[in-house]
């Protein structure tokens, strides 16, 4: 059944906020550099790889097939630059648009495609909505209420005006937003050949080039149980309606072994050190402000 959307009224809105780099004190700023962050990141790539013009231009100019590794930690580098960065922050969204400009192609039907189109441009960063929404469900013991997915769709909202999403690819609240992205789920996404390879690719992770061929049994070895692990997360936090689409099985046993490694990684995670808590650039930005924190208030307690 399709979802009834209402049109979005972006005349009675209010005006968007300014680009800006995030705070602190936002809950995108406590949450993204996680390393939770990567359980529901495949999910949202997969995501990604089924909306048409992303899906061609990924199949012609991504190198997730030929170097897997290398593309997600940069991909991940680049996230934590969104949040994290400073007044960098905002550069490196303009790296990523410059760099996006020339990536265009023609499908087998003859069907331009622009990355910089604003529904795909704008969808990458809806995909991260979700993300965040299913890593809570399985991976957090704090459980968002209503005014928490607000405030942080808000935030998001914020990182899409850093992005320069168009106006008319942003629904104003959550609410909205939540039939607006099922509609796009059931009735916009399809099973491509680029989310069939994405899958299959991170479920045997390719060796770099660095790794000597005597030693790619051993790298074999030691990676197929995570390959099988992320595999695993990335199917269980993507909607019922894409498994259907791209013929993936999920059963009510794979449901509660998800939801029981969910239960142990909500409380394990919480209890590790920050240094291994957080990805590197989010617990070095976190460290700094603190180092901030602490030079501020002994300027205000210096003698006059």
């Amino acid at each position: 059944m399709t979802a009834a959307v209402a049109p979005i009224d972006h005349a009675s809105r209010a005006a968007r906020p300014e680009r800006r780099p995030f705070d602190p004190d936002t809950r995108i700023w406590a949450d993204t550099g996680l390393i939770t962050f990567s359980l529901t990141a495949g999910s949202a790539f997969l995501l990604q790889t089924m909306e048409p013009s992303i899906a061609a231009v990924v199949d012609e100019h991504s190198t997730f097939r030929t170097d897997p590794l290398g593309r997600a930690f940069r991909s991940i580098a680049s996230v934590m630059m969104w949040i994290y960065g400073g007044d960098e922050a905002l550069a490196e969204a303009d790296r990523l648009r410059v760099m996006h400009a020339s990536l265009n192609t023609t499908d087998a039907h003859g069907v331009k495609h622009q990355a910089l189109s604003s529904g795909p441009w704008a969808w990458v960063l809806h995909t991260a909505i979700h993300a965040f929404t299913e890593g809570n469900r399985y991976f957090s013991t704090e459980k968002l209420t209503e005014a928490d997915k607000e405030s942080y769709y808000q935030e998001v909202v914020q990182l899409m005006r850093n992005f320069s999403v168009a106006p008319k690819e942003i629904p104003a609240t959550y609410a909205e937003w939540e039939p607006w992205f099922q509609d796009q789920v059931e009735n916009h996404l399809v099973a491509t050949t680029v989310a069939e390879d994405y899958l299959r690719v991170i479920r045997k992770i390719a060796p770099p080039k660095q790794v000597p061929a005597p030693l790619r049994p051993v790298w074999r070895a030691a990676t197929t149980p995570i390959g099988k692990l992320q595999y695993f997360f990335t199917v269980g936090t993507t909607p019922e309606i894409i498994r259907e689409k791209l013929g993936l099985t999920w059963t009510e046993s794979d449901e509660r072994t998800l939801r029981a490694l969910g239960w142990i990684i909500g409380r394990t995670v919480p209890v590790l050190p920050e240094r291994i808590r957080y990805f590197p650039i989010a617990y070095e930005a976190r460290r700094l402000e603190r180092d901030r924190a602490r030079l501020r208030k002994i300027i205000d307690l210096r003698p006059m």
